[in-house]
């Protein structure tokens, strides 16, 4: 076989693919017991930050403490203030602010579409599209994120 023909049958992934299958080995280092979630904030085809959903440095993480929302019966969705974690969204912009990085103007991919809270930072801080694999029922964020002109992509569209 030339080397033509070899090219012609690698089948890499798209950017796109690429970032989501990161995000979501990133969600594996995730301590929350209900869901585990990956974010990786990209730039010029550049990782600049990635977070996963737990508890913050130095805090004992669910795994240890128990679910307060699941004792509570807390539909997905709804109170976030009363979960001991941090959200993978917020752990990768808190990353970027730790070590001094600007996401303005750059892509998150992120395992799950993000809530209200998350939605604020994303658009605060100057992110201008997030793609992600599945969504998450909060109407709030969608509502948010397109009205300040983020765009949300569904993976299951991406090749």
């Amino acid at each position: 076989m030339d080397k033509k023909t070899r090219l012609n049958k690698i089948r890499r992934p798209s950017w796109d693919k690429y970032f989501l299958d990161i995000a979501q080995l990133v969600a594996k280092r995730s301590t929350c017991l209900r869901r585990q979630v990956g974010a990786v904030i990209v730039k010029d085809k550049r990782i600049l930050t990635t977070g996963y959903n737990g508890a913050p440095s130095g805090l004992l993480h669910c795994e240890k403490t128990g679910c307060l929302r699941e004792k509570m019966k807390i539909p997905s969705g709804e109170r976030h203030e009363l979960c001991r974690a941090l959200h993978a969204e917020m752990n990768a912009l808190l990353q970027a602010a730790h070590y001094g990085i600007s996401v303005k103007n750059s892509i998150m991919y992120c395992t799950n579409q993000p809530c209200f809270i998350c939605a604020k930072m994303i658009v605060n801080s100057g992110i201008k599209k997030i793609v992600v694999l599945s969504q998450y029922p909060d109407k709030f964020a969608k509502e948010a994120l397109k009205e300040a002109n983020v765009r949300i992509i569904i993976g299951k569209k991406v090749a």
